[in-house]
């Protein structure tokens, strides 16, 4: 007994030890590099494993695409490790895994992201693959064929087997419009069908160079040693051919709207409600996450609480937002059987009110904030991951002390600035976008109540309603 009390206390000090040094986490130290090239170089040396991992932001992306091509960005990202450098696609498919490291790219809103994790040991092969990725890819033509031909059945196949992926791209269509921000990153079933292997060579032309280049590395390594390495190996990395595009603020949803997506054989309702919401860099950022927690980001978050676990109308209910360049969105979502769309909907909404009106209790903050110290440690444990958070910081321009004073400026939050939050950052109730996917013949009738609706079947072979009528597919 004595023994185990011993262990007992001993793990109990090493918890306690272990959050009181989670609170106080800091950033390690790194170098920042930029090239003449306008690339910019981030190095954090961490030695405690051997391994190094990388992340590789490239401007652009969706943002960079004609209105009308959707899913370029996409099906570039895809054919960068389809062969590059003197490998074709399974010789770099079998380089990458003979050493047993991993390497990826895809293509979000504002970036192409080329990210990878390797020993120490294999650094030399490490860097010459990320640099024929970057400099050298192949962009084969029968590559692009079948990478584009899978994605458009696979944007079929998820209308049968997983509509709730989908609500955010019709969500996305809907809210935006025709700003970019509004295209859906896998492109849609007609636009993809638009796409030719010309598009995709002259996007990565134009749109892929070393001024667009932020690149992180942190793990085991020399930095001395490394930093001439990569200089070497981008050397010849010039700058895009293009300038990069502009993009326009964004404008609230003012009223109600509804967005019903007709899917004849659904059984449940896939819904989303939300609004424009605020930028990657706003600062308000830190207040509005413990907001965001407390009202739909956890288990136990009031949204969660009502819909599923003291009404059973759902197995899960979120508020999540996206944070860009430009003001991203904010939304609360779920799911529930269809003939409870109105009760599931009606309740989010009241739940929604009544943060409005009722704000956060003392007790509540303090539950969040305590959530959220304990949970954040999490995100800054391996090399992956503080290549990302490198990457991140840089490419949104935002200060180290997003991680060095986080916890400090948790715990700084107060109830009167989660209710200032509240009515600032939030969209008021009544300015709302309702998107839902579901049975219409069912619900039309009774989401009439929420606003004027505009329909569009899933059949569909885009998300944007306004482009339904002429989209066909060559």
């Amino acid at each position: 007994m004595r023994r185990l009390l011993f262990v007992f206390c001993l793990c109990v000090g090493c918890i306690q030890q272990s959050f009181a040094a989670s609170n106080d986490l800091r950033m390690p130290a790194y170098q920042r590099v930029q090239l003449p090239s306008g690339a910019t170089l981030l190095l954090m040396e961490r030695h405690d494993v051997p391994l190094l991992a990388f992340q590789a932001r490239l401007r652009g992306g969706v943002v960079a695409e004609n209105a009308d091509q959707s899913g370029t960005a996409n099906l570039l990202a895809q054919l960068l490790t389809k062969g590059a450098g003197k490998r074709n696609a399974l010789q770099f498919a079998e380089a990458v895994a003979q050493v047993g490291g991993s390497i990826d790219a895809e293509a979000g809103l504002e970036s192409i992201t080329v990210s990878g994790e390797f020993m120490a040991k294999d650094q030399a092969l490490m860097i010459e693959l990320l640099a024929d990725v970057l400099q050298r890819p192949h962009l084969d033509e029968t590559q692009f064929n079948d990478l584009r031909a899978r994605q458009i059945e696979g944007l079929r196949a998820i209308k049968d087997s997983n509509l709730g992926a989908l609500v955010p791209m019709y969500a996305a269509a809907a809210l935006f419009g025709d700003h970019p921000y509004g295209r859906p990153v896998s492109g849609s079933e007609a636009s993809l069908a638009r796409l030719q292997y010309r598009d995709v060579q002259q996007f990565y032309r134009q749109q892929i160079g070393a001024d667009r280049l932020v690149l992180a590395i942190a793990g085991d390594f020399n930095s001395k040693q490394l930093l001439t390495t990569l200089r070497k190996a981008l050397s010849g990395f010039n700058k895009a051919a293009a300038v990069l595009p502009t993009l326009p603020p964004v404008t609230p949803l003012q009223g109600r709207r509804v967005v019903l997506i007709d899917a004849p054989a659904a059984v449940q309702t896939y819904f989303w409600i939300g609004n424009v919401g605020v930028t990657r860099n706003d600062e308000r950022r830190v207040p509005l996450e413990l907001v965001n927690t407390l009202f739909g980001g956890r288990f136990t978050s009031m949204l969660n609480t009502e819909l599923r676990i003291k009404s059973g109308l759902t197995y899960g209910a979120r508020a999540q937002q996206r944070r860009m360049m430009q003001a991203g969105s904010w939304n609360m979502y779920s799911f529930t059987q269809t003939a409870t769309t109105a009760q599931a909907i009606d309740l989010a909404l009241q739940t929604y009110q009544q943060l409005h009106s009722a704000g956060i209790a003392d007790t509540a903050l303090r539950s969040g904030q305590n959530y959220l110290l304990g949970q954040y440690p999490t995100s800054y444990e391996t090399a992956a991951q503080w290549a990302g958070v490198l990457a991140e910081l840089e490419f949104y321009q935002l200060p180290r002390s997003e991680v060095d004073n986080y916890a400090d400026n948790i715990r700084a939050v107060t109830a009167t600035q989660t209710r200032q939050i509240i009515d600032s950052a939030l969209p008021a109730a009544d300015n709302l976008l309702l998107v839902m996917i579901g049975n219409a013949a069912v619900i039309r009738e009774s989401i009439a109540k929420y606003g004027a609706v505009t329909e569009l079947p899933l059949a569909a072979p885009v998300f944007n309603a306004s482009q339904a009528k002429s989209a066909q597919l060559h």
